[in-house]
């Protein structure tokens, strides 16, 4: 009897013999890639990053340009005005949710880690607001520990887009791309990847996938 059944366990692509070209052609067009997130401390980063969620950017740096000038220390976030907090950050969408997090996330970070940021995945994802993605941008960024990939929409897309991954769940989006990533990350300090696709741009690493490919790439860190 003949089986017809299909295999449908995903697992890590089959274009992982092309990551050493994809990885140093990305290097040679994106040479000095920038964070898009602006912040100048673990702390104004964590806020940051709990603010992105669902908001551009572009957007979060508006308001975290007057934010930070409002609230310096993680005592001035832990003693926020809940009301108050909801309105200085308004602008980013899921307001009331945010600044929960970020007022508890605070309160959490004096009485439980001596008013510092946390610097391992353990303790980064114990505060409110906080999934693998904003506790890699943290530890990576903050402070210099690469211990995953910060797996977003775009991440998600482009990974599959290059046969890196068959996934479409983040948690074994990051399982697979971490063992080909985190080497040339802890070296290069270039954390996330992402892509928009615009009508009839030129990919200059198509050579090297294996599906159609249109994207205009750029690399955060």
């Amino acid at each position: 009897m003949v089986n017809n059944s299909k295999n449908t366990t995903k697992g890590i692509g089959n274009n992982i013999h092309n990551f050493n070209r994809i990885w140093t052609l990305l290097q040679a067009e994106y040479p000095d890639a920038a964070p898009e997130l602006h912040f100048n401390d673990p702390l104004q980063l964590l806020v940051a990053t709990i603010l992105s969620a669902q908001c551009t950017d572009a957007q979060v740096n508006k308001a975290t340009d007057v934010l930070f000038k409002k609230y310096k220390t993680v005592e001035d976030f832990a003693n926020a005005d809940i009301c108050e907090l909801e309105k200085d950050i308004y602008s980013t969408g899921f307001y009331r949710n945010k600044a929960k997090n970020i007022k508890k996330s605070a309160q959490i970070i004096i009485s439980d880690f001596d008013s510092r940021i946390p610097d391992t995945m353990e303790h980064v994802l114990t505060l409110p607001g906080v999934a693998r993605k904003t506790a890699n941008i943290v530890l990576a960024r903050g402070h210099g520990v690469v211990e995953g990939i910060a797996v977003d929409t775009h991440v998600k897309r482009l990974s599959n887009l290059l046969g890196f991954t068959e996934n479409t769940d983040p948690v074994k989006i990051e399982r697979d791309l971490t063992p080909i990533f985190v080497s040339r990350l802890c070296s290069t300090k270039k954390h996330t990847i992402f892509a928009s696709k615009p009508d009839n741009q030129y990919c200059f690493i198509r050579e090297y996938t294996f599906r159609i490919c249109s994207i205009h790439v750029t690399l955060k860190f």
